[in-house]
């Protein structure tokens, strides 16, 4: 080993690969095919992030709903707040005028930041834990219009049965613990604790799915549960090791008995949602890792994976 240069620390040349953006070229083939909207069977439409919008033609609600998406700078130095002008432009580019439910998995600002605008402006109701309550309360948002998620409890939207279950975080959670009291926008990126961390189970009919944002697994939390497609939070999970990944998969989509994964919250949020959407860097996250290793799991256990495209609507049970 090379003393000196391990006390020089990372060449200049290692921290430019760092800052390099991975490619989606390799992984294009895996690109949803859209799916047209047909009289009661519900369509997807991912929207970055952990954003996505689950629509029957007669009850949607979304996951989220993040789009202001501040800029690096901003979040690492300065204080966040919902755009309106972006958050509009999203809605209006979804082609979103109503929603019946906005549920949050969780309260950092990636997820929480625009959650009580966007349910305001569509008239939906705020679902979430007591952190993402006193978020809504500091926001303005009206108490009578929001839902305490109440774990392994199901409730009704429509023809969509949706239940929270218990999940944690990836690891390297920068803003841990919970909000305590109402928190005001502009604010700091990190004031948005995690709160209660959800996987969000959904039945329609006789179809489930499972949208999961955390890259982690909690031991226990989906036993007895199952899902035909689930929604993989994959951030920073090339971050970790072989064995924490191939526990991930066991747990999310062998125990559930999933054919379909659709792999989430793998772009850099710090970019405008009107940009094309591309990978964190690799100094953030490898991507390019996570990648090889699920389509390498899904070609050995016959189960299909699919990237979403952003605006796109797609069939969640695709045949």
């Amino acid at each position: 080993m090379d003393i000196d240069a391990k006390r020089r620390g990372p060449s200049v040349a290692a921290m430019l690969r760092g800052l390099r953006t991975p490619s989606l070229a390799p992984w294009t083939h895996l690109y949803e095919s859209p799916a047209p909207l047909r009289p009661g069977a519900p369509r997807t439409l991912f929207l970055g992030v952990s954003t996505v919008l689950l629509d029957d033609g007669n009850t949607a609600f979304l996951t989220d709903g993040f789009f202001s998406r501040p800029g690096l700078l901003r979040v690492r130095f300065g204080r966040v707040r919902p755009s309106p002008a972006r958050i509009a432009k999203a809605l209006r580019q979804a082609g979103i005028d109503r929603l019946d439910a906005v549920f949050v998995v969780h309260s950092h600002y990636d997820h929480a930041l625009d959650a009580p605008e966007v349910a305001a402006a569509t008239g939906a109701r705020l679902i979430g834990s007591a952190s993402t309550r006193n978020i809504a309360a500091g926001h303005g948002f009206p108490d009578d219009r929001f839902q305490l998620a109440v774990t392994g409890e199901p409730f009704t939207i429509g023809r969509f049965t949706l239940t929270a279950l218990p999940a944690r975080h990836s690891p390297g959670d920068l803003a841990p613990g919970r909000v305590d009291q109402p928190l005001k926008p502009r604010t700091r990126a990190t004031d948005y604790k995690t709160g209660d961390c959800y996987t969000l189970h959904v039945r329609h009919g006789e179809r489930e799915l499972l949208v999961h944002a955390s890259a982690h697994s909690l031991p226990g939390a989906l036993d007895g549960r199952r899902a035909d497609t689930v929604y993989l939070g994959i951030g920073a999970l090339g971050k970790q090791d072989e064995a924490f990944r191939e526990e991930y998969w066991d747990r999310l989509v062998t125990s559930t008995g999933a054919q379909r994964v659709v792999p989430i919250h793998w772009d850099d949020f710090t970019r405008p949602l009107d940009r094309p959407l591309r990978p964190f860097p690799a100094f953030f996250d490898d991507f390019t890792a996570t990648m090889t290793f699920l389509t390498r799991k899904a070609e050995r256990t016959g189960v299909a994976l699919a990237l979403p495209v952003v605006g796109q609507r797609a069939d969640p049970w695709p045949p």
